[in-house]
């Protein structure tokens, strides 16, 4: 998918329109936004701000998440599995029952999130902050 600016993304979205699969949204800025059930997989998303925004049930799988601001946003029950997520910050953001697998955590901030139920398995998360997040098991991260 070419390019797409953030009216048409919006406009697209609120007629109905789901299927963003592979778009180029390189550091728009999304914040607040509503994009539940959206499929944004292998989707440019570097450097983009979806800080509190409505994530739930997303297709992000394989989508570059590199230095994305997800702080604060709703991503329960969306599938992450092999995205990049390095340097991404996810502080307070809600994960419960994502799917992480295999994905890139690198160095990404986790600080006060909830992963409960999320599948983490694979992930790649070498430098990952976790101060705070309630992991997939309930228990608080020291």
């Amino acid at each position: 998918m070419k390019d797409i600016g953030v009216r048409e993304l919006l406009e697209r979205y609120k007629a109905g329109e789901r299927n963003f699969k592979g778009a180029n949204l390189l550091g728009t800025y999304l914040n607040e936004v509503n994009l539940s059930g959206v499929n944004l997989q292998g989707a440019c998303l570097s450097e983009v701000d979806l800080s509190k925004a409505n994530l739930m049930g997303a297709n992000l799988t394989e989508a570059s998440l590199n230095g994305a601001n997800l702080s604060g946003a709703d991503l329960s029950e969306a599938d992450l599995s092999g995205a990049n997520l390095y340097e991404a910050k996810l502080t307070g953001a809600i994960l419960n029952k994502a799917q992480l697998k295999m994905a890139d955590l690198i160095d990404a901030d986790f600080t006060a999130a909830s992963l409960k139920q999320a599948n983490i398995y694979g992930a790649y998360m070498n430098g990952t902050r976790l101060n705070g997040a309630i992991m997939p098991d309930g228990k608080i991260h020291d």
